[in-house]
């Protein structure tokens, strides 16, 4: 029998009889494949097979033809084309100037592709979002970066409403607190109190005038999102045409991060492990459900290679042992099971340092995990996690913007001769940098060919 849902989203028919690894192989294949791109010449095509191949190697933990050499050169586009993070979010023709400047000068040589990633300001401000600060609101325009506003977004007293009905909880009482403009939300009733004719009546709460501009400011978002892609749609496909290939990746997070980082906030959920933690475990067990609902409906489901999330507060010295293995890690490794059983590679930023972790996370199958670390010890990953799990970084940033070449090249030679042996390494950046040297960023593709080939 056919497999309507497989068929209808472009699977395989037996799509749910293959096993994660030959899912996960589906996915790595169709990354090869590179089936909807049109390469704008064919030495581009051959590049691309080339480097993904690469990539395709080292995901798999084997030694790929040399070291793959993973940059972030949005920001470094920018500031070589003298554009301020302001300007960046508000004028998008500036943005993919720059990026296209840039490319033009340094994509090949830097074997990377510089793509537009900035945020649009002006939704952010059509919306009054209260979750960030950005150039230009709250920070300099001369900066590139946001900054997030700690808070309390949800109380204390909300854990039940948030475990009950998450959607409806977000609705009518988060949005409404970090989107100022969505602030009207609040008056709405629960969608699911409208059953029959007789509750048509509810939706009188749309005549409310500030209800009513909080409707025609979304108005305005669509249109500015039509604006957005009209302006950038045509170059999120650029890179792989040029022979650069980019891994579909989707977003994801760890749940004790979203309730750390966007409901409870720092200072709150530090003091729920104490005083709620069952609270806190069964509220986790919801939101583990609902981002793992949101990827397996995604219209992009049968496209995604990869799952990324940026760890946050399961670091070295933010909480213990016993609170990491109670309430970071199990959420978080439901997620990545859930996702590996449909064939997603899972790529964790493990920002800040990750030593003590490690020899608690190597739960999974050869394949399944791509760590990129911020400052942990190579060695010790590469020890621990090596013979599984691809690794990537930590090459500091701080030394790619104010070092000399020769620093870097060797600081990438101890990398690669520590972490490449048997394959499964990427040399990156631990973190972006937006004043690093073009001379910093030669030296790190040098020292990957210089010391990352491998005999085959």
């Amino acid at each position: 029998m056919v497999n309507e849902k497989a068929e209808k989203s472009g699977l395989p028919e037996n799509w749910q009889q293959l096993t994660p690894s030959q899912k996960r192989r589906y996915r790595l294949d169709k990354f090869m494949a590179a089936e909807n791109v049109h390469f704008v010449s064919e030495r581009a095509k051959q590049n691309y097979r080339t480097r993904a191949q690469r990539l395709v190697d080292v995901y798999n933990v084997q030694e790929p033809d040399r070291v793959p050499v993973i940059l972030q050169l949005s920001d470094i586009a920018l500031s070589a084309a003298g554009i301020d993070g302001a300007t960046a979010m508000r004028e998008y023709e500036k943005t993919v100037q720059a990026c296209n400047a840039f490319n033009e000068n340094y994509a090949e040589e830097l074997e990377n592709y510089a793509g537009p990633g900035a945020f649009p300001s002006k939704v952010m401000e059509l919306l009054d979002y209260k979750l960030y600060a950005w150039p230009g609101h709250g920070i300099p325009e001369s900066t590139t970066g946001m900054q997030y506003v700690e808070g309390e977004y949800m109380t204390a007293d909300e854990y039940d409403d948030l475990i009950l009905d998450p959607s409806d909880f977000w609705m009518r009482k988060y949005l409404p607190r970090v989107f100022g403009t969505l602030a009207p939300f609040h008056l709405l009733t629960p969608l699911t109190d409208i059953q029959e004719n007789v509750h048509i009546g509810n939706f009188g709460v749309l005549s409310n005038p500030d209800m009513i501009d909080s409707l025609l400011k979304l108005v305005e978002v669509g249109k500015e999102y039509q604006r957005i892609n009209a302006i950038l749609g045509p170059q999120r496909a650029a890179g792989a045409a040029h022979g650069f290939p980019m891994a579909a990746t989707t977003f994801a997070k760890a749940p004790f991060d979203v309730l750390g980082d966007t409901l409870r906030g720092t200072t709150g959920i530090m003091k729920d492990m104490f005083r709620r933690p069952d609270k806190v475990l069964k509220a986790m067990d919801v939101i583990a459900d609902l981002m793992i609902a949101t990827v397996k409906n995604s219209p992009r489901y049968k496209d995604i290679l990869m799952i990324g999330y940026p760890l946050h507060k399961g670091a070295d010295g933010w909480m213990s042992q016993k609170q990491f293995d109670t309430f970071y890690w199990p959420p978080l490794k439901k997620v990545m099971d859930a996702f590996i059983e449909e064939g997603f590679m899972q790529r964790l930023f493990a920002e800040g340092g990750y030593e003590s972790r490690l020899d608690k996370v190597d739960q999974f199958s050869r394949g399944d995990v791509l760590w990129y670390f911020d400052k942990t010890d190579m060695a010790l990953a590469k020890k621990h996690l090596g013979k599984n799990c691809c690794i990537m970084g930590n090459v500091p940033s701080s030394l790619l913007m104010t070092g000399t070449p020769e620093a870097v090249k060797e600081h990438c030679r101890k990398l690669i001769e520590t972490c490449g042996e048997g394959g499964g390494y990427i040399l990156s950046p631990g973190a972006v940098g937006t004043s690093v040297k073009i001379d910093n960023l030669r030296a790190m593709i040098d020292a990957a060919k210089e010391y990352g080939v491998y005999s085959r």
